[in-house]
This record gives structure tokens, sequence and C-alpha cells, in this order.
């Protein structure tokens, strides 16, 4: 990637400030001047591509307020561990519609959560139609990037997954790469698919501090690769060869004993492009070498803790907070 600062993506558009994937949060997020915004899709009962972090829905919506969903509070194994709530899949698009985004930390963040029940779970196509038009309007190119979450587990449901995003993105004009578009999951079988599937776009596999792919594991059991045994040399080889990049947990990058001949270092040299998530300011998220204050909701040292991010010369940062990423990161290298 040939830029002189990264390209500064709205996490789930504006979370910072609006109810995560709602529609103000990606409107305020394309109005801060991001590069690009990040949505995270599941599937409905019907097949309809969804914006949401999870499948399940309970701390993110209303649903609790309808009674008529009641009786659709369960218990699901999804990716290994036990979630209860309720759960995309058990819904149509037209009876996920009548529900309200809600911020999923509202006491960390109450700014965002005095927005509650204003906004409606968003279709992929609705945003994938938003950023189009916002870019044509201003005259830049402004891209996506498409989470594609549990993927291995929508499967099991009879799920094509691949098949229905790439209808998605045909039907919206977003698949030959004329619009710059994102490709990113923790499972790497799906980013081959959608390339199979004649999808063209930068593939990012993501990659957690700890712990297997979910895919490889459901595949290999035991035996599957852990994310470090991915990262070490042989890993990197490997991925070089099959995706365009690696996102990363923000951990180890600033937790990497090897410095400025880190993690980064090694995907660069094997031409791998670099993203990592998530930039956030409060203390909650932040590593506890730059926190401050004594409340999780305050705002640390994030400028040192983005600094160290942006010194190890990372391509894509993850922001929940627009505004900041655009006037920190914005800036080239050489003005930091």
């Amino acid at each position: 990637m040939s830029r002189s600062r990264p390209l500064i993506i709205g996490h789930r558009g504006a979370p910072g400030y609006r109810p995560e994937h709602s529609l103000a949060s990606y409107e305020l997020a394309l109005d801060l001047g991001v590069d690009a915004v990040e949505p995270d899709v599941v599937f409905t009962k019907d097949g309809v591509a969804v914006i949401r972090h999870e499948n399940e829905i309970g701390s993110t919506t209303d649903v609790a307020d309808h009674p008529e969903f009641a009786s659709r509070r369960t218990t699901k194994r999804v990716d290994g561990s036990d979630h209860t709530g309720w759960f995309v899949e058990d819904f149509t698009w037209e009876e996920l519609a009548a529900l309200r985004c809600r911020e999923r930390l509202p006491k960390l963040r109450t700014r965002s959560a005095d927005f509650d029940d204003r906004y409606p779970i968003l279709r992929l196509r609705t945003l994938l139609d938003l950023v189009a038009t916002a870019g044509d309007r201003e005259g830049r190119a402004i891209g996506v990037v498409l989470e594609i979450k549990h993927a291995t587990y929508f499967a099991s449901l009879g799920h094509d997954v691949a098949a229905l995003l790439a209808a998605e993105l045909r039907s919206a004009g977003w698949d030959s790469g004329v619009r710059p578009l994102v490709i990113e999951s923790f499972e790497q079988h799906i980013l081959q698919r959608m390339r199979d599937r004649g999808i063209r776009a930068h593939f990012i596999y993501l990659l957690e501090a700890e712990g297997s792919a979910h895919d490889l594991l459901a595949a290999q059991g035991p035996d599957a690769p852990t994310y470090a045994e991915q990262l070490t040399g042989a890993g990197l080889d490997r991925l070089a060869r099959e995706v365009d990049g690696i996102s990363l947990d923000k951990r180890l990058i600033l937790d990497d004993p090897r410095g400025d001949d880190g993690v980064v270092a090694e995907a660069h040299r094997r031409g791998l492009d670099v993203y990592t998530w998530t930039c956030r300011p409060e203390n909650a998220f932040l590593s506890p070498s730059f926190r401050c204050g004594t409340t999780d909701a305050a705002f640390g040292d994030w400028e040192g803790e983005w600094r160290r991010i942006a010194d190890a010369g990372v391509d894509g940062v993850f922001v929940d907070h627009p505004d900041l990423g655009v006037a920190f990161f914005g800036r080239s290298g050489a003005d930091r």
C-alpha cells in the first residue's frame, strides 16, 4: 500500500458518539472524513445480510422490550462459546426491521446512549448505497471494510454465505473493484470463497492475540494452528500466498518485544498489508501504561498509544471516534 499515512476506518461507524452500526453512526463517520467504514455482517432466517457486531442482539437493540419476541430468547453455542439472548438467524428481515439500535456500553458511552431507540437495524445494502452516494457527492473514494462474522456457524444453518454476499455486492455495484472494497474475516476459508466467486476486493485476515481461528478448529480440531503460529515466519509466508493482508489485535503490536523489527515489519517484508484494531481513547480500552485518572470512561494518554501504533508503520487503523482518528492519523508520518 503506497500511503504516507494509514487508512482511517470508522469502526462500526462512529460508535464513540452514536450506537454502533446505526445509520446515525455511519453518517457521522462519513461526515467526519474517514477513508472507509466497517460493517459487521450476519444473516437473518430468510438470508438477508444485516449489520450487527454479533448475531446475538439482546445488548444492542430493544428486542427485550418486544413481548411478541420473548419466546425467542434462548441459549446457543456459537464458535465454541455459549451465548444467551436473541439471535438474528431466528428472525426474518421484516421482523428485525421493527427493532431499534441501542448503545452496547451505556455506562461508558453515555452520550451515545442518548440516541438509543431512534434508529432501525441496517441492511448491508442500505450501507453500501449510503457510502457510494457519499463518495460520489464528495468526489472521493470512500471504502467499505466488510467483516464477515461467524461464517462457519451460518454455513451450519444452511446459509451459503459467499453466494449471499456476492449477490448483494453485485446488485449494489460493489463487486468490480471500481469502489474500494476490503473483505475481512477471522475465518480465512470464507475469504477464499469470496475470491473464488470473482469479487474484486482486498482480502484481509483478522488475527486475535490468542487462540485459533474457528474454521480451522472445526476442520482440524486440536491440530489447528494457533494465531501465534500463523504469525511466525513460516505462517506469514503461507498467509502471503493466500491473502492480501492481516489485521491484528493492537496488543500484538504494542506488546511486541521485537519493536521496530516486529510483526508489522515481518508482514511488510512479505508484501502483506497490516491493519490494527481498535484505536479508542477511553481508559477502559487503553493498554495499562497509557491510562490516566480513575474512571474507565475518562480519556487516557490515547495519543501516546496511537503514536506507538503509527510508528509501527501500519497500513490501516480502526477508530471509534473518527474525528480523533482523522486528526491524529490523517497527518503524514513526517508531520507527527
